[in-house]
């Protein structure tokens, strides 16, 4: 019997940007040439850029870059910042430039008269010259503004595409947007004929840029849907976060440790779960801070090494409440047992402030971590990427296997719901409330046991003080309702018998 012949599925090249190769499900088509097309400030040319740099320093694969529009002075200098000495590379016989950048003493071509033939023979010669794999077009618009009409776009590019894959090179070639949605590229027929396209976005939100990725298409192969945030760091360059990367294949472990309080211990059915998140979420003033120097001060206790992010108190002001608790994070800080990370919000965007903390705790690799608080990070984000940011956070930190404290600030005095609650709360395991409660023109405060998952936690609403000692939780709230809602009201005894019995068997 004849077997029919099966051609070899689409081999993939690893492009080395961290998290892209994730949601291309192995990296671009071998092979084969990527459009790659974004407005302004997309990071376009950082991306060609760094392909062929993560080539070079992770596949030993050597590349060329052609560039249309800056002088290759420029880019060696403006990719100095991203630690990637081009220059060294140049000398050592790896990379190599195509340099068709306009050049001001020389007449402009005219329209229609450009042909892509001298073009191809000085990419074929680089490519041979280095030994090149991999080679960065940028860009386009530059090359294509040459010729008439869109007709003679297409043909040209589909003329660049067979001659870069005729030379067994992987490609990418970067293409104008003029808007962040809608037509793909500037002459409206690059997207059809590039085997593979790549669309980055600079949108503006709420007063806020949120850099995104998506792969619009792999011809013959898979690749994730959607956008996915990313960023551009120095000595980094772009990393996306892959959130479809996700995986729920973490552990579940039966271990308790403490929470640094005896009585919110008992509250807990005994004590936090090693790989749990718990989310503690109040007013400003009830005691979350306090909460997290315990939650710290239960692991030094133990020689265990903690990792601290403030958002809204600087390290003297925190070093100074602990002590006034009783709590020396000097002291833990000198033994090694604590590593405090503050910043403001506004210091930087979301994405960054997720990639620092990955870093540190990969880093500093805790055994307990706190972040104090989250909800303040609600600030330099637009809600859609404060919830993507809180399920990248979250997962991280679950797969780490270590106990994660996050406080969140409610809206008003008296509680209330917050965003960090309504994106946090579900993929949580313990949620603890801090609310006040005002009784006879006296502020008082409570706490309670929302929820915990895999325990019996004790449900009542227990008051608590706060002295120079630090929390102590003592007798549960009666004949008052209403707590949790912030409009507590007093029921007489008589009252709270009727209601009770509607309840009983």
């Amino acid at each position: 019997m004849n077997k029919q012949h099966q051609e070899a599925p689409v081999a993939k090249l690893l492009t080395g940007i961290d998290g892209f190769d994730l949601i291309a499900q192995g990296g671009l088509p071998k092979g084969r040439t990527t459009l790659l097309a974004g407005t302004a400030g997309s990071a376009k040319t950082v991306f060609a850029a760094q392909f062929l740099a993560e080539g070079l320093r992770k596949h030993d694969e050597n590349g060329v870059f052609v560039t249309f529009e800056e002088p290759p002075a420029d880019i060696r200098r403006n990719m100095l910042s991203m630690d990637w000495d081009i220059q060294q590379w140049e000398s050592e016989g790896r990379w190599a430039f195509v340099d068709v950048s306009p050049q001001p003493e020389l007449e402009q071509i005219e329209a229609g008269a450009f042909d892509l033939g001298a073009l191809l023979v000085r990419i074929e010669h680089a490519i041979h010259k280095v030994g090149a794999k991999r080679v960065a077009i940028d860009s386009l618009g530059a090359v294509f503004s040459q010729f008439l009409n869109s007709a003679m776009v297409r043909e040209e590019l589909r003329r660049l595409g067979a001659a870069l894959r005729g030379m067994g090179v992987t490609a990418v070639m970067t293409a104008e947007r003029t808007q962040e949605y809608g037509e793909i590229a500037r002459f409206g027929v690059e997207e059809f004929v590039a085997d593979n396209v790549v669309i980055l976005r600079n949108v503006l939100e709420d007063e806020k840029r949120r850099r995104t990725v998506e792969i619009l298409k792999f011809r013959g192969t898979t690749h994730q849907k959607g956008e996915y945030p990313f960023t551009v760091l120095p000595d980094s360059g772009i990393i996306v976060i892959p959130l479809s990367a996700i995986e729920l294949k973490q552990r579940s472990s039966d271990r308790r440790v403490s929470s640094g309080n005896e009585e919110l211990n008992r509250l807990c059915g005994g004590g936090f779960f090693q790989d749990s998140l718990i989310l503690v979420s109040g007013a400003t003033g009830c005691g979350k801070t306090l909460m997290t120097a315990e939650f710290i001060a239960a692991s030094a206790s133990r020689g265990e090494r903690s990792l601290l992010f403030a958002y809204e108190e600087s390290r003297e002001q925190l070093f100074r409440n602990a002590r006034g608790w009783g709590i020396d994070f000097q002291l833990y800080e000198q033994q090694g047992l604590l590593r405090v990370i503050c910043a403001y919000p506004e210091s930087a965007g979301l994405e960054d402030h997720l990639i620092q903390i990955k870093t540190e705790i990969d880093t500093s690799k805790p055994r307990r971590i706190a972040v104090d608080s989250v909800s303040a990070l609600e600030r330099v984000s637009t809600n859609r990427g404060f919830r993507e940011f809180i399920i990248s956070l979250a997962s991280f930190v679950k797969q780490r296997e270590v106990p994660g404290l996050f406080t969140a600030t409610t809206a008003n005095l008296m509680g209330g719901p917050s965003i960090t609650e309504s994106h946090f709360s579900s993929i949580t395991d313990t949620i603890i409330l801090l609310r006040y409660v005002e009784m006879l023109g006296e502020m008082r405060r409570g706490i309670t046991v929302l929820k915990m998952r895999g325990s019996m936690h004790e449900k009542d609403i227990r008051e608590f003080i706060i002295d120079s000692q630090g929390m102590h939780i003592g007798k549960p709230f009666r004949n008052i309702i209403g707590i949790l809602s912030g409009k507590p009201e007093y029921v007489s005894s008589g009252d709270a018998e009727r209601i009770g019995r509607l309840f009983k068997e």
